[in-house]
């Protein structure tokens, strides 16, 4: 008889669990679709919502704050349980964010961090370690080098975006004690391939059509990928002639390194969507309060793992 009670009230918890996910809606400020990184993370976060039952509301930015803003301040007036934010920028958030915490509605950050004096604006962030990426690509290139000399141009993303911010000053601190290698050239490519095109071929331009540039350091692989266009097209061999160094992981820097024109790209997880599901949930049923950042592993990987890699991406949403 007591087994049976205890299997009954089991069953019931699971059930109201089960049930009270599914009453859940979360609306989710997502910055664009820049990257291929950036759609993987949109398919896993609704793949993410589905596994649990919660209703996912999705506004596509285009990669402008004013959006994002705009769609917070509709989430707000649909009365959603939750915000999720990327954050295009690092600033000008208190305001909506103030409209959000009257509203007594809990945001999570994903991806990106922002700066604000308040920290209870966010009940969380979801994020790599940014500074760590970069680092993790300097030290490779530092040891890659030898000691031998090796000017470096940089392909910064967005301006303003803490992960851009953080992507620099990783790599930056990384090289800092090899006089050896330097940055000579470094340009907002806005995380987007053709930007990353763009800009290279203007550092091939001014580093005598490239012959002064011994690699590349791009904040992500679709500037990377971008950049190797540039360099194919001015004759030079990409991941020889010029190192291709990057960072997100997605199937196409693989590609490239299966080619012979990448050398080494440092993982970033699409799924932030997931952590920051699982810490509402926790929240939502016993007022479980989650650290205020919570970090995802990253890894590097160069060509040897290459199509390993494309197979993993293929069941992540990319």
């Amino acid at each position: 008889m007591l087994k049976r009670l205890l299997l009954v009230s089991s069953i019931a918890t699971l059930l109201s669990g089960a049930a009270y996910a599914q009453s859940l809606t979360v609306g989710f400020s997502q910055i664009g679709s820049e990257s291929g990184w950036r759609a993987a993370e949109t398919s896993v976060a609704k793949e993410q919502a589905k596994q649990r039952g919660i209703t996912l509301k999705i506004a596509d930015a285009q990669q402008k704050q004013e959006n994002q803003i705009k769609a917070v301040r509709s989430f707000i007036a649909q009365g959603v349980d939750a915000i999720f934010i990327a954050p295009v920028v690092q600033t000008g958030w208190e305001p909506v964010l103030e409209e959000a915490k009257d509203a007594k509605i809990p945001v999570f950050l994903l991806d990106r961090n922002i700066t604000a004096k308040d920290k209870s604006l966010y009940m969380s962030v979801v994020t790599a370690d940014n500074v760590y990426e970069g680092k993790v690509a300097g030290e490779w290139l530092v040891k890659e080098m030898a000691g031998k000399t090796c000017n470096v141009v940089e392909l910064q993303g967005t301006v303003g975006a803490s992960v851009a911010l953080d992507r620099k000053k990783g790599f930056a601190d990384a090289i800092a004690s090899t006089p050896s290698i330097k940055i000579v050239r470094t340009q907002s490519g806005d995380f987007t391939r053709s930007k990353g095109k763009e800009v290279m071929e203007s550092f091939i331009k001014a580093e005598d059509r490239g012959k002064n540039i011994c690699a590349v350091y791009a904040h992500n692989d679709d500037m990377a990928i971008g950049a190797i266009q540039a360099i194919k097209e001015a004759g030079l061999k990409p991941g020889s002639d010029i190192k291709i160094i990057s960072i997100d992981a997605v199937p196409d820097i693989f590609k490239a390194m299966q080619a012979g024109e990448a050398n080494l790209t440092v993982e970033l997880t699409p799924n932030m969507a997931g952590p920051a599901f699982d810490a509402l949930q926790a929240y939502k049923k016993d007022g479980t309060i989650p650290p205020k950042v919570i970090l995802t592993e990253s890894k590097a990987f160069g060509p040897d793992s290459a199509q390993q890699q494309i197979e993993l991406k293929k069941n992540m949403g990319y």
